[in-house]
């Protein structure tokens, strides 16, 4: 795994290069493409996991600690990352912020057990696990994030926003952002407010862009 790829790219994302986060992610790489041939987890390996997934999901991490920050000042915020697969952007951003209260939720039992695995590994003492469906999932948490819900859909979006405090804010992770300004009609009342806001992935010429979304006080 290019342990030399991860730091160049925490170092252009302004990360510590070194330490901790450069080790766990570089396990947690490794870890990903061990397991990937029995359990499908992503369909990317080398420089393209790295770049795609791992750096794709620490790219926002400012716009995330001021929603943080927002929602829960001087306290640890809550994030669950709903059908988070492989941990993806979960685990990242629990290695970047040890101090964040973080939620993997996922339905599949083989990713679960990945998951768990990852948790005693490297080790993630702020991450908890949930298996659950993103329909049945209990609980409300300041930050909603997620990558794999394309298009937006009106029936599940309304358990996505029910999954989000009222003072907390939902942030997909999205490509261009012309694309998602249009699926943002689609759950129209949802939300309160909206921002489509740019992401810059080190490496990567692919447009990338985070949704950011207040709940509505009563969904429609």
């Amino acid at each position: 795994m290019n342990g030399e790829l991860i730091a160049r790219g925490l170092d252009a994302l302004g990360l510590q290069s070194g330490g901790s986060l450069l080790d766990g992610l570089s396990r947690y790489a490794a870890a990903i493409e061990a397991w990937n041939p029995a359990y499908g987890l992503v369909g990317a390996s080398g420089d393209e996991l790295v770049i795609k997934h791992l750096l794709d999901s620490l790219a926002p991490l400012p716009v995330i600690d001021a929603l943080a920050a927002e929602a829960c000042p001087g306290g640890a915020a809550s994030l669950v990352d709903l059908g988070t697969g492989a941990g993806l952007p979960g685990i990242p951003l629990a290695l970047a912020r040890p101090a964040m209260e973080v939620t993997l939720l996922d339905r599949m039992t083989r990713r679960i057990r990945f998951l768990e695995a990852m948790k005693a590994e490297l080790p993630l003492d702020n991450a908890e696990i949930l298996e659950e469906q993103v329909e049945r999932a209990k609980g409300q948490w300041h930050l909603v994030t997620f990558r794999a819900f394309r298009p937006f859909e009106r029936k599940l979006f309304r358990r996505v926003f029910a999954a989000c405090r009222p003072d907390g804010f939902v942030v997909a992770y999205k490509g261009k952002a012309d694309r998602a300004r249009a699926e943002l009609s689609e759950i129209a009342g949802l939300y309160a407010d909206e921002r489509i806001i740019p992401v810059r992935v080190p490496f990567l010429e692919d447009e990338r862009c985070l949704v950011v979304m207040r709940p509505a006080r009563k969904a429609t």
